[in-house]
């Protein structure tokens, strides 16, 4: 077992509402192939713990031989931390909240609480609660009342307590509460409905705003990754955009598109996106897919790797299941799928080595960068560009030289390879899309 003060040296101040909290990892899955290290693990709980402000003051892994049906972890640790909590040990102080990084049935949550006599959130409930905090965007805000109230429905019989004080039924078949919970059942359900009719009018309007932008044409490049990548900072570095971008957990929810001209000149819609994490909540499984929509338009989707990572070969796993799960082809025969592996700058000499000998050519993915740096951003820019015109189709045209409407449009919408102008007309050897290559064929017939 291992404890450690998580906050120590970091200079937090207590927040406004004054949470205390301790992070538990139960280490469940040690004995299953490919599991993520519980220290790993575990520091991620606390990362996902600071992204909602609490002050974590005592993180520690609990090793979990058989999980006990009513408290997941045994009574021996139970009561250990009961006394945690109640700064009865020189661990740590008094504490408001207990976090368990992992999901907790009601009845394991109603039991540690009353053991512990202090408020306790699983992971499922954290995401949400990061999830809810961090939404901006009203379909963002829709997803996540959505997938709080399913969360709420499945608690209401065994963890809401105060329900015991109702009488409910005929006075002998209804138990304590039971009036009470189907009430409050039943104005849940009037409210996921509701939800899901709005919802289904936004996703109507994104529908329409995504068919509106094939009409213009940008080609879309999707970044995505595990959460904290750096996929925000990156997006920063290669559009001089200023969106939100923290060493954090989750800073970004909602996709942020902006204009990126490639190298060759050529425009693209580079697209932000919210980052994966394991384990989560299937309340959150549907409104996180119905987030990552925009993925499924792009004509390149870069998949951004923390390479620095500890746990960066699990991350990506997660990763890459999430997306073939969305219909994704993420195999290295595909051109419209690339791996960055960023934060190259926090990586040791030796093992700085041994990525760059990997990608040598610079020409296969995966490629080496720091977005905080700007190392091998150049470099990555170039390679979006010879992927997103890799299907280009390259035309010889001659025009007249009064037609400079047509030459005009040429170079909006194509990349001019070269162009020899003399007496008679101009002659152009373009690349552009093959939708393009099509339009001005009837445009100049």
């Amino acid at each position: 077992m291992s404890a450690d003060r998580a906050n120590e040296g970091n200079g937090n101040e207590r927040p406004a509402g004054g949470d205390f909290c301790l992070v538990i990892h139960p280490d469940l899955d040690r004995n299953t192939p490919h599991a993520r290290a519980p220290e790993a693990a575990l520091q991620e709980g606390v990362g996902l713990t600071q992204a909602i402000n609490l002050e974590v003051l005592h993180s520690e892994i609990i090793r979990v031989n058989k999980p006990k049906p009513a408290t997941l972890i045994g009574g021996g640790a139970v009561d250990r931390i009961a006394k945690l909590v109640a700064g009865d040990s020189d661990i740590c102080e008094t504490c408001d909240v207990v976090i368990v990084n992992t999901p907790l049935t009601p009845i394991q949550q109603r039991n540690l609480e009353r053991a512990w006599q202090c408020k306790v959130i699983d992971r499922t409930g954290l995401i949400l609660e990061i999830f809810g905090a961090r939404a901006q965007t009203k379909e963002g805000r829709l997803q996540v009342d959505l997938a709080a109230l399913s969360y709420q429905r499945s608690r209401l019989v065994r963890s809401w307590t105060h329900l015991e004080r109702q009488r409910g039924g005929a006075g002998f078949m209804g138990g304590p509460g039971e009036t009470q919970i189907e009430n409050d059942r039943r104005q849940i359900d009037q409210r996921i409905t509701r939800l899901k009719r709005e919802l289904s009018d936004v996703k109507r309007t994104r529908n329409l705003h995504r068919q509106a932008r094939k009409r213009v044409p940008y080609p879309i490049v999707a970044l995505v990754g595990y959460t904290n990548a750096g996929k925000s900072t990156l997006f920063n570095r290669l559009t001089a955009a200023n969106v939100v971008a923290r060493d954090q957990l989750f800073a970004t929810l909602d996709p942020t598109m902006r204009k990126m001209v490639l190298p060759s000149g050529k425009p693209v819609i580079l697209s932000d996106t919210v980052g994966f994490v394991s384990d989560l909540p299937h309340e959150l499984v549907n409104a996180f897919h119905a987030t990552l929509e925009e993925v499924m338009a792009a004509d390149l989707i870069v998949h951004v790797r923390d390479v620095s990572h500890p746990d960066t070969q699990a991350q990506k796993t997660d990763v890459l299941t999430v997306l073939q799960d969305l219909g994704v082809d993420t195999s290295e025969n595909n051109p419209g799928f690339v791996e960055v592996l960023n934060k190259s700058d926090l990586l040791a000499p030796d093992q700085l080595d041994f990525y760059e000998s990997r990608s040598a050519n610079g020409l296969k993915s995966p490629y080496l960068a720091s977005a905080i740096t700007g190392a091998g951003c150049q470099h990555l820019a170039g390679i979006f560009d010879r992927l997103v015109t890799a299907n280009f189709e390259e035309i010889q045209l001659t025009l007249k030289h009064q037609d400079g409407a047509t030459l005009a449009w040429v170079y909006e919408h194509g990349d001019v390879v070269a162009r020899h102008d003399k007496l008679a007309a101009i002659e152009l050897t373009v690349r552009m899309e093959i939708a393009d290559a099509e339009r001005l064929r009837r445009r100049i017939s």
